[in-house]
C-alpha cells in the first residue's frame, strides 16, 4: 500500500458536498452509532464523518478523533464548534506508531476506519490497538477507496483485522470503495 499521508490542505476538497452524492454519513452511520455511545475515528481528516458521528451519539456521547496532523484536527474542531457539536468531539494528535488511545482500553462502541487503513506504516498494528479499545460486542466500519486500495491489499487488511481478534460481519452500505464490518467477539 501506498503509506503516504493525505496532504492537510486536500482536507478541504474532502469535504466538497458533491461527496455526497457517493457517501452518505448519516446512511453509513446511523445503524451502527445509537445516543451515549464512545466513537474512535482515527484519520478522521476535518470531519466529513465526524460531525454525524457527533449528532448520533449525541449529548451524553462522545467521538474520539485521532490524527497524526493537527492542521486537520484544527478546522475540525471549529467545524464542529460552529455545528454545536465540540462538547462530543475530543481531538487527538496521534503519533506514527501509536494512535495513543490506551485510555479507551475495552471503552469504544464504534471504530470508524473510513478511507484511512493505505495510509498507515502498519495495518497490523493499528488493527490490534483498535481492537483493544473495542467493548465485546464492538464494531469496527472499514472502508478504503478502490482507486488506492487493490482487491488484494484489502484482504490484507481483512485477514489482519481477524488477527487482532476482530469477526467479519458484512459490509458498510453508504461509503464509498471496499467496505467491511467487523465485530468484536
Amino acid at each position: 500500500m501506498a503509506h503516504t499521508l493525505c496532504p492537510w490542505w486536500l482536507g478541504y476538497g474532502l469535504l466538497s458536498p458533491i461527496r455526497r452524492l457517493r457517501e452518505d454519513p448519516s446512511e453509513a452511520l446511523s445503524p451502527f452509532i445509537r445516543d451515549g455511545m464512545i466513537v474512535l475515528e482515527p484519520g478522521p481528516g476535518m470531519g466529513f464523518f465526524t460531525l454525524e458521528a457527533a449528532r448520533l451519539v449525541g449529548p451524553s456521547g462522545r467521538v474520539v478523533a485521532v490524527d497524526l496532523q493537527p492542521r486537520m484536527l484544527a478546522v475540525l474542531a471549529r467545524r464542529a464548534a460552529r455545528a454545536g457539536l465540540g462538547d462530543r468531539i475530543e481531538t487527538r494528535t496521534a503519533r506514527p506508531e501509536t494512535l495513543g488511545v490506551a485510555d479507551l482500553a475495552g471503552k469504544v462502541n464504534v471504530v470508524l476506519a473510513l478511507h484511512v487503513v493505505h495510509e498507515l506504516p502498519d495495518a497490523g498494528v493499528f488493527f490490534a490497538e483498535a481492537s483493544d479499545t473495542l467493548k465485546p460486542g464492538g464494531a469496527l466500519l472499514l472502508a478504503e477507496p478502490k482507486g488506492h486500495v487493490s482487491e488484494a491489499e484489502f484482504g490484507a487488511s481483512v485477514a489482519a483485522a481477524e488477527r487482532a481478534g476482530l469477526r467479519r460481519g458484512g459490509g458498510v452500505a453508504g461509503v464509498w470503495g471496499r467496505t467491511a464490518r467487523f465485530v468484536k467477539a
